[in-house]
C-alpha cells in the first residue's frame, strides 16, 4: 500500500512538526554573536531550521536552558527536510570551574593577624 499526500497537506504537516520541535527544544547554539535554536542534537552533530540558519562554520557554544554545556568546532554538512545539519570536528564539554595552572597548597594562608602589644 502506498501513501500519497497532496503537497499542501505535506507542507502543513512539515510546518507543524518544525513548530513543535522549536517549542520543545531547549538547546541553543551561539555563533558569531548570533543565537539559533537547535532542533535536534546528536553525538556527532546538530540540526537548525534551514530558513533561519546560515551555513555556519567555526567555533560555536552550545547552551541548554542558559547553562553552557559544550564548545565545538563545526562545519555545515547538508540540508534535508527543512533542517540544516552541522557536524562536529571537535566537541569539548565545559566544566563548572576553570582548571588551575598551578598546584594548590592544602592549607593556604587566608589572612594574617596583626600583633597587638
Amino acid at each position: 500500500m502506498t501513501t500519497f499526500l497532496p503537497k499542501e497537506v505535506q507542507a502543513g504537516l512539515d510546518a507543524a512538526r518544525k513548530k513543535d520541535q522549536k517549542r520543545n527544544s531547549r538547546m541553543l547554539v551561539e555563533a558569531d554573536g548570533q543565537t539559533y535554536r537547535v532542533l535536534r542534537f546528536w553525538e556527532t552533530g546538530f540540526a537548525l531550521d534551514a530558513e533561519a540558519a546560515p551555513h555556519l562554520r567555526g567555533f560555536v557554544d552550545l547552551y541548554d536552558r542558559g547553562e553552557h554545556l559544550y564548545q565545538g568546532l563545526i562545519l555545515a554538512s547538508e540540508e534535508e527536510g527543512g533542517e540544516m545539519c552541522y557536524e562536529f570536528k571537535r566537541l569539548t564539554a565545559i566544566r563548572g570551574k576553570q582548571p588551575a595552572d598551578f598546584v594548590k597548597e592544602e592549607h593556604e594562608v587566608i589572612a594574617l593577624l596583626g600583633h597587638q602589644s
